[in-house]
Parts: C-alpha cells; structure tokens; sequence
C-alpha cells in the first residue's frame, strides 16, 4: 500500500559569513534549488566524506 512519509526536520539558526551566503545563494539558483537544499545536502556530503578521526 502507498504510504506517505513526511521526514522529519527542525529549525535551527547558524550563522555563516557574509561572502559564504552568497556564494551559496548563487549556486542555488544556478542550480534551481533552495539555499537550505544546498546547505543540507553540503553538510551530508561533508559528513559522509570525513576522513575517520585518529584516537
């Protein structure tokens, strides 16, 4: 049976510099997707590509 998911998000507040927020916000639209796709899908790519830390 079909079923509908709706995942599950928050709202949070960061701050970034200046330059970095434009920056972004010009590949999202190049791109024609919303600033907080692309932050979302950086910080999944950043994570899932981190070099194991050393203990």
């Amino acid at each position: 049976m079909f079923e509908i998911k709706k995942p599950s998000s928050s709202n949070k507040t960061i701050r970034m510099p200046d330059t970095l927020i434009e920056q972004l916000e010009k590949l999202a639209g190049e791109h024609d997707i919303s600033f907080n796709q692309l932050v979302v899908q950086c910080c999944e790519y950043a994570l899932k590509n981190m070099k194991p830390e050393k203990k």
